[in-house]
């Protein structure tokens, strides 16, 4: 099975406005999960977390092997919880936020089709966030 090839990784790359072989194959889109195992569904839906320690083990020397990464998408709050311990109070502020933590990181909703309630309720998202992650996603490829 390949990672992101599901309706969220649809959304996420209209998102980033690449098609599936920039994504997949351009050698110039890496990703890194929270965990390499799924740890299931919550029973009110969604995922839920990844294993504890396990970032804190594999990361920083998988990222050290990449070390020409010049933007990291922090996709939904567990990935927002461990890169960026001073966020704002909810995702969603930090999403508002997002230019606070740029250059390095650009911290965006789960593409998730459970999340449309969200962004149907948060409309700048699409208006301003999603063509600003574009045109720096555009500037990388």
């Amino acid at each position: 099975m390949t990672f992101w090839d599901d309706a969220s990784g649809n959304r996420l790359r209209d998102w980033m406005s690449v098609t599936k072989d920039q994504f997949y194959h351009s050698g110039k889109v890496a990703v890194l999960p929270l965990d390499f195992y799924y740890p299931g569904k919550h029973e009110h839906g969604g995922d839920l977390p990844p294993r504890p320690g396990f970032a804190d083990k594999w990361h920083e020397p998988l990222l050290s092997l990449m070390p020409q990464i010049k933007l990291t998408l922090l996709i939904g709050q567990y990935a927002q919880k461990y890169y960026l311990p001073q966020r704002e109070k909810t995702l969603t502020a930090t999403v508002a936020h997002y230019q606070d933590y740029l250059p390095n990181y650009f911290p965006l909703v789960h593409p998730s089709p459970l999340n449309y309630g969200w962004m149907n309720r948060n409309p700048w998202f699409a208006a301003d966030v999603v063509p600003e992650l574009q045109t720096r996603i555009h500037q990388l490829i």
